[in-house]
């Protein structure tokens, strides 16, 4: 099957949490129009960022049902539907094509966790036939997933078994590995990178077209940017943003990374997304305002504002 590949930046979204944990829907109109606003073509829900694997089968679905009620059919929603349970991703992703989703995604399962390329390939072959009209891209995340298997080989192994595979979202620090699945067979696979902290460097060496962001939640305008001027053949402006994107990148480090810090930096600017769930510490009021001042002294506010 042949599938319309992905140019721009598209970002994984925090779901919001009420003050008692509850999903709360009623944030996602202001902040899809947000996204919008600053150069985010889609988005690729209840993944890491959006803290998938902590909400139930019926949470994901009404979140995914709200998402695509809040944008045009330009504006692409990819759902991402793994799961511990095959039988509960299989019903997600066929929900995804109810209710007219762009595409689907799934990382491996953390548990059990696939010991082999075969085992990979079953895994992602029972999930992508649910809904077998849509674009299907592995999450290769091994740092959250915990599995780290070859996935040039899982692209050969996968190609003929799951005919809806439109590529990966590789969200890994091997850009060796990323060029050589970007060159298999002359650019087969959409590989949407996902690993901010180097979208320059994959823009240069593999090519790279399209990407998944997590902090684009609130740098977007920064990313798109690196996108933007490197297409431009402006590196040293590319440079300069890609730079910046590393020092807000150096600050959320420190307050347990994107998914608790970047989750914060959303209510600093305006969009509040409450809480995380458990197992995630949530960050104190102290903790914000001190990631405030860091923030300020890397001109955070006022250099997103600018662009």
């Amino acid at each position: 099957m042949n599938f319309e590949k992905i140019k721009g930046l598209i970002v994984a979204p925090f779901t919001p949490f009420d003050k008692r944990g509850e999903v709360d829907l009623s944030p996602i109109g202001d902040y899809a129009m947000m996204l919008q606003k600053n150069g985010i073509i889609g988005v690729f829900i209840n993944g890491s960022s959006g803290e998938g694997y902590m909400m139930t089968v019926e949470e994901r679905m009404k979140l995914a049902e709200k998402w695509i009620s809040v944008v045009d059919k330009e504006f692409k929603v990819i759902v991402h539907v793994g799961s511990t349970c095959i039988k509960d991703s299989y019903k997600m992703a066929q929900h995804a094509a109810e209710i007219g989703a762009f595409g689907i995604g799934a990382m491996a399962s953390p548990f059990p966790k696939a010991g082999r390329v075969e085992e990979l390939v079953k895994y992602c072959e029972e999930i992508a036939c649910g809904a077998p009209s849509l674009p299907f891209y592995f999450y290769h995340i091994p740092a959250l997933s915990g599995v780290c298997l070859p996935m040039l080989p899982f692209l050969k192994a996968a190609e003929d078994r799951i005919p809806n595979l439109a590529g990966i979202k590789y969200t890994y620090e091997s850009l060796y590995e990323y060029n050589q699945c970007m060159l298999y067979k002359n650019g087969k696979f959409d590989m949407l990178h996902g690993q901010d902290e180097t979208i320059l460097s994959a823009l240069v060496m593999g090519g790279a077209q399209g990407g998944i962001s997590g902090t684009g939640n609130y740098i977007g305008k920064v990313l798109v940017g690196v996108i933007d001027e490197f297409n431009k053949g402006n590196i040293e402006k590319a440079r300069e943003l890609q730079n910046f994107a590393q020092k807000v990148i150096n600050v959320i480090v420190n307050y347990r990374g994107n998914i608790v810090g970047g989750k914060r930096i959303m209510k600093l600017i305006g969009i509040d997304l409450g809480i995380n769930r458990t197992p995630f510490q949530n960050m104190n009021g102290e903790e914000e305002l001190i990631m405030k001042r860091n923030l300020e002294e890397i001109n955070f506010f006022e250099k997103c504002n600018k662009l």
